[in-house]
């Protein structure tokens, strides 16, 4: 049975059993087994993985593994590029809530199982995300994040460090709700779907194809404003620009 030496990148030891901490494991695995079969079975799931050095040169997750091996883990950097969909399991609601205030398109519903999250996210492209690390190692989910924290704003916080949102967000265009994009209302349109009162005080409105809801820029849109303002490390005024181009 081949022994592999593995050196883990210090952002991924909290996911290695505490006696391997220290980030140097001596791992034993028989001789069918790949690199993705043994850092996952010490508790790593590929998508937190890097670049994986196998003696000194750049390797693939599925090379088998030899005896003596030596094996350098990274840990996953920013995604360069656009950003594709993401998918929140069952637990981060207020999580996906967030990233559709910001105009990231996010899958999310409570009743998902672990199954159909991998499918969707294999079908659509999409980053699964979850604290949930067996999930992240399902076969079919190529990409995804693992969220340390619980709370929904040192969620988005965490996701904004690994992937750089704040460069890609489009506030206020997507549906909280439903996470379709919303469309221009016209205030004709709008004064039988809202209270005589805010059409009085409001010309901008949008709505949303799926749940039929109208918006308008009322004191909740801008306490949102505010709190995204916050999340996005940016002037209330650059939140604005962003909306209304």
């Amino acid at each position: 049975m081949p022994t592999i030496q593995l050196r883990f990148d210090p952002a991924l030891v909290h996911f290695l059993p505490r006696q391997h901490r220290g980030g140097n494991v001596i791992s034993h695995a028989p001789e069918t087994a790949t690199l993705k079969h043994v850092i996952e079975a010490l508790g790593v799931p590929h998508t937190e993985i890097g670049r994986v050095s196998k003696d000194g040169r750049l390797a693939s997750l599925d090379e088998r593994v030899t005896d003596e091996t030596s094996v350098e883990v990274a840990a996953a950097r920013d995604h360069d590029g656009d950003l594709p969909g993401f998918i929140a399991d069952a637990h981060l609601g207020g999580l996906a809530r967030l990233l559709r205030l910001a105009g990231f398109d996010t899958l999310y519903d409570n009743h998902f199982q672990d199954a159909e999250i991998a499918a969707l996210a294999h079908d659509s492209n999409r980053i699964v995300l979850s604290r949930d690390v067996e999930l992240l190692k399902h076969r079919d989910i190529a990409r995804g994040c693992y969220l340390r924290n619980t709370d929904p704003e040192r969620q988005f916080r965490e996701l904004d460090e690994r992937l750089g949102l704040r460069r890609h967000a489009k506030p206020f265009t997507l549906c909280l709700t439903c996470g379709l994009p919303l469309h221009p209302l016209e205030a004709e349109r709008a004064s039988a779907r809202v209270p005589a009162g805010i059409l009085a005080r409001h010309t901008r409105f949008s709505t949303c194809d799926g749940c039929k809801r109208v918006f308008w820029e009322g004191s909740h849109w801008q306490r949102m404003r505010a709190r995204l303002a916050s999340l996005l490390q940016c002037e209330e005024p650059a939140i604005v620009s962003k909306l209304r181009k």
